[in-house]
């Protein structure tokens, strides 16, 4: 199983994702954590460059190349090797973030879009899409104070004006309609436990059948 967590700055998706992988260990289901951009050795050098990197003044467009480099590197080495071992793979974003940043809050072209996501992925969606769903101006501040209080970084998205957040918050909820049966919109504004209690519930179906090594009866 596929699982992408999604959603604007600061919805808790890091949270979760800790949160869901604590219950996979507990059931004893195999996983791999990952994420995007950074999941491989170059993909952290490309996550350096584009969420860090203040002096290359990246455009939309190469924003959309780095990442499309780094995902095609993270399929080919981490996601599809775990998937083919019967492993979930649990990743904290994947493509239908380009979609919503660089597409609803950058405007490059989806078609374009589209086409390096396909390119890069031989065409691998998730089987289930988590969107964390929080006010834009909530989750900046969020960022904010994490980062003051050493419990997390500030980058340069992060720091775009907020009207860059709501279209890209918007572009997730056309990307959620789009695709209901993929995606499971949850309120993250709810606390930490019943987000990841319906998290649970989702994905729990999936993987109750799987045996619990070393467990027997």
């Amino acid at each position: 199983m596929f699982i992408a967590f999604e959603g604007p700055e600061g919805a808790g998706k890091t949270t979760q994702v800790e949160l869901l992988v604590e219950r996979l260990v507990r059931h004893g289901v195999p996983y791999v954590r990952t994420r995007e951009p950074g999941g491989t050795p170059l993909g952290r050098q490309l996550r350096e460059l584009l969420l860090h990197s203040l002096s290359a003044r990246l455009t939309p467009k190469e924003e959309t190349l780095i990442l499309a480099l780094d995902r095609l590197r993270h399929v080919r080495e981490v996601i599809r090797p775990a998937l083919d071992a019967g492993k979930v793979v649990v990743t904290d974003r994947y493509a239908d973030s380009t979609l919503a940043h660089q597409g609803h809050g950058g405007e490059v072209a989806f078609e374009t879009l589209q086409w390096l996501i396909d390119y890069a992925t031989d065409g691998l969606q998730p089987d289930l899409t988590v969107l964390l769903d929080v006010d834009v101006a909530l989750g900046i501040e969020r960022r904010q104070e994490a980062f003051r209080t050493g419990h997390g970084e500030f980058n340069r998205i992060d720091g775009r004006d907020l009207t860059y957040h709501a279209r890209v918050s918007a572009g997730y909820q056309e990307l959620a309609a789009r695709s209901p049966d993929r995606y499971l919109l949850i309120d993250g504004n709810q606390p930490i436990p019943t987000v990841a209690d319906a998290v649970w519930q989702r994905v729990s179906s999936a993987v109750a059948s799987r045996p619990v090594p070393g467990r027997s009866g």
